[in-house]
């Protein structure tokens, strides 16, 4: 059985989610499309937020997943 491909929103969230927690700018958004750059940057945000906070690790794994969408 094939699996099915996630959104391309929700991709774009994860992607954004890691390059905030990672503590990269959020002008590297790679998309132009308004819906996926939406996406991204919301990602982006939770992901800087929790890096400030200093969620690294185990815990930041966790709070990956329970962003995803």
């Amino acid at each position: 059985m094939k699996t099915q491909k996630r959104d391309k929103s929700e991709r774009a969230y994860s992607k954004g989610y890691k390059n905030g927690i990672s503590g990269r700018s959020k002008e590297i958004c790679p998309h132009d499309e308004l819906d996926q750059r939406q996406a991204w940057l919301t990602g982006w945000r939770e992901g800087w937020s929790d890096h400030v906070d200093g969620y690294t690790g185990i815990a930041c794994i966790q709070r990956s997943r329970q962003h995803c969408f």
